[in-house]
């Protein structure tokens, strides 16, 4: 009995460290998310603000994920020679002062300068997070915590759309970007404060050369490569449907208030459900099955926004979105299944999702302003027929190795 109270009092710190641990990465995740998608809802403001046509204003998106896609794989670098929390918290202060400075930019010109700036320190979080997590906390426990610091980042990302739409009903663009700014600016101080030193850090530092090689290996396997495709398409679809849906929702025949237009985002949250249920059902019944159903699901989702009637458009970003996630969560694991170097290789899969919002997100303005919404329709179309290609290159070569191993990328979009 004595023995068995030993243990429990010295599993107690352990416990306390991994729950500090958990809550931390919660907010980090929140603070994160909600910056990086700040002014995705006032896309349509900024053009009538700065009288700049779709395409222009999405780059206060685009640019914010290209520059954080490219410093990904730096920041993790980074993060083995000087730690983790070191990287995590230097990225979420800096990311929120930038935040705090983007209602004063003066021209567009400026604002997306910040945004490109806020994507490079935006990176730390999203590419030191799942390493941090593994080291501290034990085998147990740490799928639970997981999932708790995807919650945070999916609640960060609703946040970050969600807040300025709001404010947008009784405000301009810039208190609306100030108000998710500060809710952003609070949550990186909860993360600072909460977040525990380090206890299963050891400095790894890894010259140049060795890190091309570890990143070489993962470009030679067929099966990452055509994971990486679908991580640029399915992000980068996703990303386009969401900067202009506003435009299609503040203009006729919808004519709808900027705030009402934006409360469609809540329809994000389906994302949550459908990731733990995507899952699962990749655990039972393989990874292409579930994949080409979710695709299916979002091809099915933007047929159905085509006509012009609202309850069809909310109708069809729902079943988009629910796809979208489930896609994202099978292909993630997937990742997983088939890396030998699962860091490179989610480093890589990373770089892809958000070159993929980048770029695509903001060329799609050009399918968006030569054809409006059936031209964007036509433009994701066309990417769910390069991600069929993938999938079925997939399939035939037969990489499907049975059960995933529940490693998620742990991001949101």
């Amino acid at each position: 009995m004595t023995s068995v109270q030993g243990r429990t009092a010295l599993d107690r710190p352990a416990a306390t460290h991994e729950k500090r641990v958990t809550l931390a990465l919660f907010a980090a995740g929140l603070t994160t998310f909600a910056a990086m998608y700040s002014t995705q809802s006032l896309l349509p403001s900024l053009s009538a603000a700065f009288d700049v046509p779709p395409a222009h204003a999405a780059l206060a998106v685009s640019l914010t994920t290209g520059l954080l896609a490219l410093a990904i794989i730096p920041a993790g670098v980074l993060s083995a020679r000087i730690g983790r929390t070191r990287v995590m918290i230097g990225s979420a202060v800096l990311a929120s002062v930038l935040g705090l400075l983007l209602p004063l930019a003066p021209t567009l010109n400026i604002l997306l300068a910040l945004r490109a700036v806020q994507g490079v320190a935006l990176a730390g979080v999203p590419a030191v997070a799942m390493a941090y997590l593994a080291e501290e906390i034990g085998s147990a426990g740490l799928g639970a915590a997981m999932g708790v610091y995807i919650a945070g980042t999916t609640i960060g990302g609703l946040a970050g759309r969600l807040i300025p739409s709001l404010a947008l009903g009784v405000t301009s663009w810039r208190w609306a970007e100030l108000a998710v700014s500060v809710a952003a600016m609070l949550c990186t101080v909860w993360f600072a404060r909460a977040l525990p030193p380090s206890r299963g850090f050891t400095a790894r530092p890894a010259g140049f050369g060795t890190l091309l090689g570890d990143l070489g290996r993962q470009l030679r396997h067929r099966g990452l490569l055509s994971l990486f495709g679908l991580a640029f398409l399915l992000m980068g679809s996703f990303v386009s449907l969401y900067n202009y849906l506003g435009y299609r929702l503040t203009h006729r025949p919808f004519d709808l208030p900027a705030a009402v237009a934006g409360s469609v985002f809540v329809l994000y949250l389906a994302g949550t459900v459908a990731s733990a249920y995507a899952g699962r059902l990749a655990d039972r019944r393989g990874h292409h099955r579930i994949l080409i159903a979710a695709l299916a699901l979002m091809a099915l989702g933007v047929l159905v926004t085509i006509p012009d009637h609202l309850s069809t458009v909310l109708i069809g970003v729902l079943l988009f979105t629910t796809g979208f996630f489930g896609a994202h969560t099978v292909a993630s694991a997937w990742v997983g299944t088939l890396a030998e170097n699962r860091g490179a290789a989610s480093s890589l899969y990373m770089f892809a999702y958000y070159l993929g919002s980048a770029v695509i997100g903001s060329g799609a303005g050009i399918a968006y302003a030569a054809g409006g919404w059936s031209g964007l329709v036509a433009c994701v179309s066309l990417l769910f027929g390069l991600a069929a290609i993938l999938v079925g290159a997939l399939t035939f070569a037969g990489r499907d190795s049975g059960p995933a191993v529940p490693t998620p990328t742990g991001t949101a979009p």
